[in-house]
């Protein structure tokens, strides 16, 4: 729960808890709000997270992959940047003083940016495309696959990102995230793991502090073992 009903997420999230006979969840705040909302315990099964299996699966082949070097970056010397929130960047004001922000930090420490379409269709909108181009040391990508993604972020100082899943593969990778939202539907990241909540007004703070290296260091969250699957089928399997 991000607790934000204006996002469609939210709504989704809440109807199908509603409709659903079992309830599959990945830590124990989630336990505590389905309770909050009137959910028979007896339906609640706490097993894990789904995407951490994902994640251990591939996290050695993305390793493998070296992706680092084949954008002439060195381990843990640069940062790993992915926005794409309309709230982020289909807001000239905003959009302009996040590229500001990071245009700053690439003169101090490489920035690699797989650009979603619609951040890149905003860029071209609001003339800041040729900025970013000039910015030093500020490698522009197209989207990129899961394993390069992966290999990155393993080997990055420090992650910006306004994405759900890399909150949660950031505090497994024991990399340090700042994710730019007013709130996220993954507490247990900031509770236990490497994240931390950032804001437009509060963003050149942060990305400092990140790079200087004041950042805890975080645990990795009850159950997210890569086992979460096999608990899943079990549960399935013998329910009534």
């Amino acid at each position: 729960r991000s607790f934000d009903r204006q996002m469609p997420e939210e709504i989704n999230r809440l109807v199908t808890d509603a409709l659903a006979d079992l309830l599959l969840t990945p830590s124990k705040d989630a336990d505590k709000n389905l309770l909050r909302e009137g959910v028979n315990r007896h339906k609640i099964k706490f097993v894990g997270n789904i995407m951490i299996d994902t994640l251990l699966n591939h996290v050695e082949k993305a390793r493998q992959l070296q992706p680092h070097i084949k954008y002439n970056l060195k381990e843990k010397q640069y940062v790993f940047v992915t926005l794409h929130r309309p709230s982020n960047v289909d807001n000239k004001k905003s959009l302009t003083l996040i590229i500001n922000h990071l245009t700053t930090l690439s003169r101090k420490i490489p920035v690699i940016f797989p650009m979603h379409p619609r951040t890149r269709k905003n860029l071209i909108a609001f003339a800041l495309q040729e900025k970013i181009n000039k910015a030093k040391n500020m490698i522009i990508t197209d989207p990129i696959g899961y394993n390069e993604t992966i290999g990155l972020v393993d080997k990055s100082t420090f992650v910006l990102t306004d994405s759900g899943g890399l909150q949660e593969e950031t505090t497994v990778l024991g990399v340090p995230c700042l994710t730019l939202r007013h709130n996220t539907e993954r507490p247990v990241t900031i509770t236990q793991g490497t994240n931390k909540l950032t804001s437009l007004e509060i963003l050149e703070k942060d990305l400092a502090e990140l790079f200087i290296g004041n950042h805890k260091k975080g645990r990795i969250p009850r159950l997210w073992d890569g086992h979460t699957a096999e608990r899943i089928m079990n549960i399935i399997i013998n329910s009534d």
